[in-house]
């Protein structure tokens, strides 16, 4: 059963518009493999199905016939053409459409995700390159191609497609190959933490260590492809929408550091951070847990690499070999950034293997 037909039919290139465009290089919060990112507002068909309008799918099949192999949801061949058929929307059709018109040269790709923007009627579509120049190229093609599905007139993609291969043949953007020692994310006392670290010894020209705002991994991924460590010193960004806030997409954004960390590398994490902490572990890095006060629970030591805590005003570290005592706490640094310091510094020159490896491999999340 499909929708009923729309008697009146809004101008798409007016209604369904592009409002931002980039790529990120880094591990992101979408994936650990580049991807274009692309935001779009579609104002009247934010309610305005591809079953609404006659011969939406029609044109897009006879355009694009690849398009029977995209299994989307459905999980098999011809899912996204059931899809279609059935009513999907304009910004689901971008990606689709996107993904297929790399595939029409060559290009190996297959993940995009589709999901609601930061205001009613806007949608985030991002998806994966090979290329990046083709990639975002293909994002506003697959918009225009859209726009001319819903208005009626699309008869072609080979200019389209042509445009890619052409794109496909320039060289391609260096990709990231920067090493860092540790990136440090959160929504507080980043810079604190970094000051703290440096105090201990660590970073410099060699040894960098990269205070990686939550806002700058949501928008470009981080600007580094691998690190020896990673702090994560809290799952309360506040520098990103209200939606990235809810506690399952926080602990997702700032766990993003740890795709970055070299297999068998640490991840400093609060303790209670339960999410964060299982996120991090599933990317293939080690836990080390730190608190403020003595409250580190069986539950967090359980698969913690190490964990250090306060009592009577001092870090304590306990690991492997036994409990490590530190120096009393200073009232000039906030505890969390001595603490978690303290932590990374000990993971650094204890529990690190520093053995040099490749980036983490790809992960879709949906």
């Amino acid at each position: 059963m499909t929708d009923p037909e729309l008697p009146v039919r809004p101008d798409p290139a007016l209604e369904i518009r592009m409002t931002a465009l980039h790529a990120t290089r880094g591990a992101n919060y979408w994936s650990r493999e580049p991807i274009t990112r692309m935001d779009v507002v579609v104002g009247a068909y934010e309610d305005i199905s591809s079953a609404q309008v006659p011969g939406v799918t029609a044109s897009l099949v006879a355009t694009m016939p690849g398009l029977v192999e995209h299994r989307c949801s459905i999980g098999e061949r011809g899912g996204f053409i059931a899809r279609l058929r059935r009513g999907t929307y304009a910004p689901h059709i971008i990606e689709h459409v996107a993904l297929e018109l790399q595939e029409s040269i060559g290009h190996d790709v297959g993940y995009g995700r589709t999901r609601g923007g930061d205001v009613p009627g806007e949608y985030t579509v991002v998806f994966e390159h090979v290329h990046e120049g083709v990639g975002v190229r293909a994002a506003a093609l697959a918009l225009d191609i859209v726009q001319r599905a819903f208005a009626g007139t699309l008869d072609s993609v080979e200019p389209a497609v042509t445009e890619l291969r052409a794109l496909a043949a320039l060289p391609r953007a260096a990709p990231l190959r920067a090493r860092v020692l540790c990136g440090i994310t959160g929504g507080a006392l980043r810079g604190e933490t970094r000051a703290e670290l440096h105090r201990l010894g660590f970073g410099g020209d060699d040894d960098l260590v990269v205070d990686v705002a939550p806002g700058y991994i949501l928008q470009a991924g981080l600007p580094y492809s691998h690190s020896d460590a990673a702090i994560v010193l809290d799952d309360q960004p506040t520098d990103v929408p209200e939606r990235y806030r809810d506690p399952e997409r926080a602990a997702r954004l700032v766990s993003v550091v740890g795709d970055a960390v070299n297999p068998g590398g640490f991840v400093v994490a609060p303790a209670r951070a339960w999410d964060v902490q299982d996120r991090v572990r599933d990317a293939g890095c080690r836990v080390a847990v730190f608190a403020t006060d003595d409250r580190i629970s069986t539950k967090d030591k359980k698969v913690a690499a190490a964990a250090a805590w306060v009592s009577d005003g001092r870090v304590v570290i306990e690991h492997a070999d036994g409990l490590l005592e530190r120096d009393p706490l200073r009232e000039d640094t906030p505890a969390a950034a001595q603490v978690a310091a303290a932590l990374c510094a000990f993971g650094l020159s204890e529990i690190e293997p520093r053995v040099p490896a490749s980036p983490a491999t790809a992960r879709g999340v949906a």
